[in-house]
Parts: C-alpha cells; structure tokens; sequence
C-alpha cells in the first residue's frame, strides 16, 4: 500500500489540482501517468446537473466509440430458433431462452451485456431483480432488445457503451486503454461528451455538464475545463 501511495503521489506531478484542463491536454497527461504494469483502463467522470430519481431528469443511453473500448466484452443473447443462430453467427457468447433464464437464476453470470428479441421479455422480465440492479437489463431504448440481434450483438463486441446518471447525477465509463494512441482517445472521449449532451434531458435545468474528470484505473484524476470538451485531436 505504501508503495502504491507513494507512486500515486509522483503520478501527480506536473498536475495542478486546482486548475482544470482542456480536454486534449488532459488525455496527455492520463496516458503520460498511466504507470501501472497492465494496460490501464482511461475513464471520464462528468458530473451532471440532474436528479435522477426524477424521471425527466434522468440520463441514459448508448454510444459507439469510434476506436471501440479496447475491452473484451462477454454478450448474452435470449432468442430463439432462426435468431439464435443470427446471434451466434454474430459473435454471442451465450445464446439461449428458459435455459439461460435458469443458468441466470442459479448464479451463472459470466457476461457484460444481455441482448433479447421482443418475443424473449416474457422470459427475461422473471429476471428483473437479478439483471436489474447490474444495469443488464434489456431495454428498447438502449437496442438491446431488438429483432436485429446480429446488429446488437456487433455492436456490443466494437465498443457499444451504455451510460446512465447514477445518484448524485454521476455518469462514467471506459473510452479505451492506456495504450491507446492520444488521438484514439481524445476522439472517444468527444464521441462521449456528444452523446451525454445530446442525452440532456428535458428537466434539466440550469448548468448541464458541471464537472468532468479523466483518469486512468491506477492514476491521478485529471480535472477537465467543461469549456474545451470538444477540442480536436492533437495534430
């Protein structure tokens, strides 16, 4: 532990605590800090002035990254019949209907994202407590339950984020790996903001976007100038 502190503490180096950055500048800096011995993960905080316990006022939905999130992700699909094989053709990883259900029901959780055809909600419904508070429920609004389930399974597999304000009007996600170039980064980290501002809901009232922050999974949080969300990759 002392030696992770100590480490955390010269990653801050060169930061200024009490200033924030434009967005560019600040990816440099995450990824100049990612020091860690695996491939760190670089996230984006925004603090949002909403209340989501209020439904107009609640932020959800899904984006593609342009350069994806540089995470394996483990995609369950309920069909059945023709759109069970469209979805292992697709790339699903567990395709299934009352038998996934069961495999649900007794523990067996090993996915990241939970696809269904329409005709699947009566099945999948019996594991709202389940996949509920894991935020894995199916939702229409989020494409994941869909007819097109090829489509949402390749989706999911490029780099398909969900987001959804959590308490206190918090949204966070992955946009990428440490190893990712800057550019790569900077242009996931744009398409993220775009589809956060284009989310603002019709409650919201006063300042949107109040505060954001990039990091990495072992690095020190970067503030960023709410300002300069957009900017263009470095040249």
């Amino acid at each position: 532990m002392a030696n992770k502190g100590k480490r955390l503490t010269g990653a801050y180096n060169g930061i200024d605590r009490n200033i924030t950055y434009p967005m560019v500048e600040a990816i440099k800096m995450v990824k100049s800090k990612a020091s860690a011995k695996f491939d760190e993960t670089v996230e984006i905080a925004m603090n949002l002035g909403v209340d989501p316990r209020h439904s107009d006022q609640m932020v959800r939905g899904v984006v593609s990254l342009p350069h994806g999130t540089g995470k394996s992700v483990r995609v369950a699909v309920f069909a059945k019949d023709a759109k069970a094989d469209e979805a292992r053709a697709a790339g699903a990883d567990i395709v299934g209907a009352e038998d996934l259900m069961e495999q649900i029901q007794n523990g067996q959780i090993d996915f990241d994202r939970v696809i269904a055809t329409p005709d699947m909600m009566g099945v999948v419904g019996r594991l709202g407590k389940i996949l509920g508070p894991r935020g894995l429920m199916p939702n229409p609004k989020l494409g994941t339950v869909t007819a097109n389930v090829a489509e949402a399974v390749t989706a999911s597999k490029a780099g398909q984020v969900e987001f959804r304000a959590e308490k206190a009007g918090l949204v966070h996600a992955g946009i990428g790996k440490a190893s990712f170039s800057e550019d790569a980064l900077i242009e996931n980290a744009a398409a993220f903001v775009d589809a956060i501002q284009k989310a603002k809901p019709t409650g919201a009232k006063g300042t949107y976007i109040k505060r954001v922050s990039v990091s990495s999974t072992m690095g020190p949080g970067v503030k960023v100038d709410t300002a300069n969300l957009g900017a263009a990759p470095a040249s």
